[in-house]
């Protein structure tokens, strides 16, 4: 399992670090905290990446 850190997710997403802190802050996207470090791990992003594809679904 891979862990990354906000700036690796925030460029993968193609978004700001600050809108990856308001996706964590406003619980859509999890992470973990090792110290004072923040984590996103594969799990967290492909678990974000699928209630996206599931709004995008019931949105049409």
């Amino acid at each position: 399992m891979e862990a990354y850190k906000v700036e690796q997710v925030a460029k993968r997403l193609n978004v700001g670090r600050d809108k990856i802190y308001e996706l964590i802050r406003t619980g859509q996207l999890k992470s973990v905290k090792i110290g004072k470090l923040r984590r996103i791990t594969d799990q967290h992003l492909a678990d974000f990446i699928a209630s996206l594809e599931d709004r995008s679904r019931n949105d049409q």
